[in-house]
């Protein structure tokens, strides 16, 4: 197993691109070093209160080591900058002695200072001929003329943590004729692999879960536009309705490629550029944009290209490559397929929205149940507030699910089968009325009596007809009272609203007494047999 050293500082620029945070900073390297299979041995980093760039003597800073029983930074120092250096100038001996005792085979530095707090380590570095990798144009100049054996340089603008940690370990893997697999995601947390099948990270449910905040913002817009008063609102609406292909698109490169900024704006440029294919178009703009930041970043590693410039081509040119196909190819097909989905469902509705109604609710239990609706109504209600701000699913999502679950949970509030569950089902009730989420709370009370399953799905059956009847337009994943007026008809789904609720209430409470009428019935029994 190779073994490697970090040492640097919080630096100058460095310090606004990742070097404030010293735990996150070594949290990426330390994870690509799991990858490569190497060892960090020693780590001395001064992370100062403000940029060196205008830090002074006087500056507060910390002298980090590292812990590798824990795999972690510890202070080992806390201080003035002036005192600071001082402690740092005593590890720096200890860091040239394992160079030299051959217990280091490469050097990370980042902003460091040759001169003086690091002098010894890069000497020893220099003489014995071990690869040197680090950002800093200053001090890896100087390092160079020390007759290091610097094999990768880069300045630090443009650069993240990550994109740092994986150009460091790609470089001295390379040069060691190692195997290194870069691995995606925040430290901590299960890695992605960077290489072998990318598109196995590709995930519509998680692209579409993680873009609702967007549509429910574009639905409150919508909502207060109606209000005379904010008629200006509608621009911004307007506006809104094109920066969803964006979101899309930002989301899916980030959750693909997952290298924090380079990301992000691979995405937005694939996603401008494909507004014209709708919310399809910025999801497939973005996937686009995803698969190629990865592949464009290794490249650009393996080709030794300043980290400047591999986040310039990993971001811009994937962004770009992908937004213009999309943009000239894919878009008018996207923007189609959208529409003709939309169709399918308003021809639905038009031909009879009140059996529509009562058939999505009728189904809205069995679809969360067995998992298709967040793949597959999800996206439908998606699509239908990409042009009016609501849906009729989103209508039916809120009556059959949200509210015949907060009647469940009410009921047994008010008369549970047991003392003990009206505890479980308050905290259900309230956030289910308070945020619209949560219908999961009912669960426990479905599962455990046939009678209030077959109500829920019952209730969502005739309040789903009721949507129909007033042929409402609205969403959930709002709080309750907030719902009607995101609608398009404030009474149709309010009325909608309370009879799902009271019917399925009214179910589980006729339930709750049944079963606890046999419950005395058979302890009667029970002590009856016992007198015996």
């Amino acid at each position: 197993m190779k073994r490697i050293a970090v040492i640097g500082s919080s630096g100058g620029n460095l310090y606004n691109l990742g070097g404030k945070d010293p735990d996150k900073l070594m949290g990426e390297i330390a994870a690509q070093c799991a990858s490569a299979g190497v060892e960090i041995s020693g780590v001395q980093f001064i992370a100062a209160s403000e940029s060196m760039d205008t830090a002074k003597e006087t500056t507060s800073a910390i002298l980090y080591e590292w812990s590798s029983e824990d795999n972690r930074l510890l202070k080992r120092f806390e201080g003035a900058l002036r005192e600071v250096n001082q402690a740092a100038s005593e590890m720096d001996i200890q860091t040239a002695g394992l160079i030299q005792s051959g217990q280091i085979d490469g050097l990370i530095v980042m902003s460091a200072d040759p001169e003086t707090a690091n002098r010894m380590t890069i000497e020893a570095a220099a003489e014995r001929k071990i690869p040197v990798v680090g950002t800093g144009g200053t001090s890896m100049a100087l390092i160079s003329s020390k007759g290091a054996n610097v094999i990768a340089t880069s300045g630090t603008t443009g650069t993240t943590n990550r994109t740092r940690a994986v150009s460091f370990i790609t470089s001295l893997c390379k040069h060691w004729g190692m195997k290194f697999i870069p691995v995606l995601g925040s430290p901590g947390t299960a890695k992605l692999p960077s290489s072998g099948k990318p598109w196995r990270r590709i995930n519509l449910k998680g692209i579409m879960q993680s873009s609702l905040p967007g549509f429910i913002a574009m639905a409150i817009v919508l909502a207060l536009s109606q209000i005379p008063a904010l008629k200006g609102l509608s621009e911004v609406f307007d506006v809104m309705l094109k920066a969803l292909p964006v979101v899309l698109a930002v989301i899916a490169a980030k959750q693909i490629s997952d290298l924090d900024e380079v990301s992000i704006v691979a995405g937005v440029i694939a996603g401008a550029l494909s507004i014209n294919g709708g919310i399809i178009g910025g999801i497939i703009g973005g996937i686009g944009a995803g698969l190629l930041v990865q592949f464009l970043f290794v490249k650009c590693v393996q080709w030794k290209f300043p980290m400047t410039t591999v986040n310039i081509v990993a971001g811009g040119f994937a962004g770009l490559i992908s937004g213009l196909i999309m943009y000239y190819l894919i878009a008018p097909f996207a923007l189609q397929a959208g529409e003709f989905i939309k169709y399918i469902i308003n021809i639905a509705i038009s031909f009879n929205p009140i059996v529509a109604g009562v058939i999505g609710g009728l189904l809205i239990w069995p679809a969360i149940l067995g998992g298709v609706y967040h793949a597959a109504i999800l996206p439908i209600v998606l699509l239908e507030m990409e042009k009016t701000g609501n849906s009729f699913l989103g209508a039916i999502d809120m009556v059959g699910l949200v509210m015949v679950s907060a009647g469940i949970t009410l009921a047994n509030i008010i008369a549970p089968r047991d003392k003990g569950e009206a505890a479980v089902a308050a905290p259900g009730f309230l956030i289910n009325m308070g945020f619209g989420t949560f219908v999961e709370a009912a669960y426990p009370f479905m599962f455990s009596n046939k009678w209030v399953f077959a109500g829920a799905i019952c209730s969502a059956g005739v309040g789903g007809g009721i949507v129909g009847v007033f042929n409402v337009r609205g969403t959930a994943y709002v709080p309750s009272f907030m719902g009607p007026f995101l609608s398009n008809n404030v009474i149709g789904f309010m009325i909608s609203m309370a009879v799902a609720l009271l019917l399925s209430l009214a179910v589980t409470l006729v339930a709750n007494k049944a079963a606890r009428s046999r419950k005395q019935m058979a302890e009667q029994s029970v002590s009856a047999q016992q007198s015996a």
